[in-house]
């Protein structure tokens, strides 16, 4: 195949017929089109068949596919230099690709850096040591906040979202930490919740001030986003791929273990979310083998009724102030009630 013939379309995304003929192609090279993708880019041969392709979702790289008749052509560095360029202009500087374990040391000779991989998935970054960097970065967080923090001793975990603070979230902090010498709290950094991210990481922060052993960190992109576990923010998602969750659970066995000791990741039951509780049955399966002992704690109530962010978000959106006071903390209740949280239900009632 003569690669000089081929031309290049782009797609913010493709629509209609182009994006079936992208998802067939992918489908040929056994990859599945991405409904979040927000970009594409194909390389067609003169009959506009599809000879390469490429697409990125906010800064993650992905369903990249070369035909196997044009492999070893330069077709792949040309989709994915034209990924990059189009990303560093929509601001995207931090960049993750996905693909296949096959092609790590073709993407490695473009400047991607591998973080972990599973028999089917391999996720890179095109930062070295990023993922480390950051972790040490948490490390002197930590130890500044609390001097007195031993990373020596073994440490608990909890991962969540919070979107908001609940006092079901309160219970699982108090629960945890009275079982643990110190307790890191990971909330996750991805804005693709209805609270954003920085509110988000304020009131756990808020909400744990009186706890003297728990640190609460920002997640960054590398536990439950959507370079690591993209299952979680779709929505009408009914399951999960129980591969996207190995891949997200072997970076915390692999990198947070070591760098905060961690020995118990505590969570919360999950009566609710079948994305959210099929996700902690595979941390049940996978974490025990990096030796993390998984501890599952019941829900908070109020009397009847169990705790959940949904439920919150659902009395908020109604301007139910009065039945959110049993629900969330004091701090939780105060923002809710502030022009700026109700400047954001306003803008949550809009984009219904």
């Amino acid at each position: 195949m003569d690669s000089f013939n081929s031309y290049m379309e782009e797609g913010f995304p493709f629509t209609g017929r182009k994006q079936k003929r992208l998802e067939t192609f992918l489908a040929s090279r056994g990859l599945t089109y991405d409904s979040q993708i927000t970009y594409s880019v194909t390389l067609c041969d003169k009959n506009g068949n599809i000879l390469g392709c490429g697409s990125r979702q906010e800064n993650i790289l992905k369903c990249i596919a070369i035909d196997e008749s044009c492999e070893g052509e330069g077709l792949l560095w040309q989709i994915v230099t034209q990924l990059v360029k189009q990303a560093v202009e929509k601001g995207f500087s931090h960049l993750f690709l996905f693909t296949k374990p096959e092609y790590k040391t073709v993407f490695c000779d473009m400047g991607f850096y591998p973080i972990t991989q599973t028999d089917s998935m391999l996720l890179l970054e095109n930062r070295k040591n990023g993922i480390s960097t950051y972790l040490e970065k948490e490390q002197k967080n930590t130890l500044e906040k609390h001097p007195d923090w031993n990373p020596e001793l073994p440490s608990g975990a909890i991962v969540m979202n919070a979107n908001p603070f609940t006092k079901g979230h309160a219970h699982l902090i108090a629960s945890a930490a009275a079982s643990c010498p110190f307790l890191h709290v990971f909330v996750l950094s991805e804005d693709a919740s209805e609270f954003p991210a920085d509110v988000r990481l304020r009131l756990v922060q808020e909400g744990c001030a009186s706890f003297p052993n728990v640190m609460v960190h920002g997640s960054s992109d590398y536990l439950i986003s959507h370079a690591t576990f993209p299952d979680y923010f779709l929505k009408d998602r009914a399951s999960i791929n129980d591969k996207t969750a190995e891949l997200d659970l072997k970076i915390f066995g692999e990198y947070f273990k070591n760098a905060f000791h961690i020995q118990w990741r505590f969570v919360g039951e999950e009566p609710f979310s079948k994305v959210t509780n099929a996700y902690n049955g595979q941390m049940k399966k996978i974490l025990p083998s990096f030796g993390i002992q998984v501890t599952e704690i019941p829900r908070k109530t109020a009397g009847t009724t169990v705790i959940s962010a949904t439920l919150v978000r659902k009395l908020f959106l109604a301007g139910n102030m009065d039945a959110l006071t049993s629900l969330v903390p004091e701090t939780t209740f105060r923002y809710l009630n502030s022009p700026e949280g109700q400047a954001l239900r306003k803008k949550m009632g809009e984009n219904l």
